[in-house]
């Protein structure tokens, strides 16, 4: 499923950006659809790509003002468009889509700027999705992999009384 997943999201991405380009002229879902079709032909991603793109057409502004004050010296409109779209995939999973662990989000962020960005793009990306974990963790936003080592510490505190 998960290499699903990661074509599900590579292909969200290229859409992302094709729409960006375009200056969002489309539903980002129909794009994706056709592009899902062109691309990735017989694919399964159990409706992955479709909560990616609905998501991320709810909550665009929210994502690209959290961009803003994450990276304040990069205004969204000079940010490259592929670490722009990249971000603004990557940020909806790691705060609004949580049906994957907040590394993975972060990993695949990475891998994403590697294979379509620049030289400088994963550590840009990088940068600011760490920023955001770092405040989600200090705001109680309990990211998915952190609930195991919550769940352990309260077996431990019962099994200790």
């Amino acid at each position: 499923m998960s290499s699903n997943r990661h074509l599900a999201r590579t292909v969200v991405l290229q859409t992302l950006f094709q729409w960006d380009f375009l200056g969002k002229p489309d539903d980002l879902w129909k794009l994706v659809q056709h592009n899902l079709t062109d691309l990735a032909p017989g694919a399964v991603d159990d409706g992955f790509a479709e909560r990616l793109s609905h998501g991320i057409t709810k909550h665009l502004s929210e994502i690209d003002d959290l961009i803003h004050r994450l990276a304040p010296e990069w205004p969204l409109d000079q940010v490259p468009g592929i670490d722009r779209n990249i971000l603004r995939l990557e940020v909806f999973e790691l705060k609004y889509g949580k049906e994957i662990p907040p590394k993975v989000a972060i990993n695949e962020a990475i891998e994403l700027a590697k294979t379509f960005g620049s030289d400088s793009s994963s550590k840009f990306v990088n940068g600011v999705l760490g920023s955001l974990y770092k405040e989600m963790q200090t705001a109680g936003d309990v990211p998915i992999e952190d609930f195991k080592q919550i769940f352990e510490q309260a077996n431990e505190a019962k099994n200790t009384e």
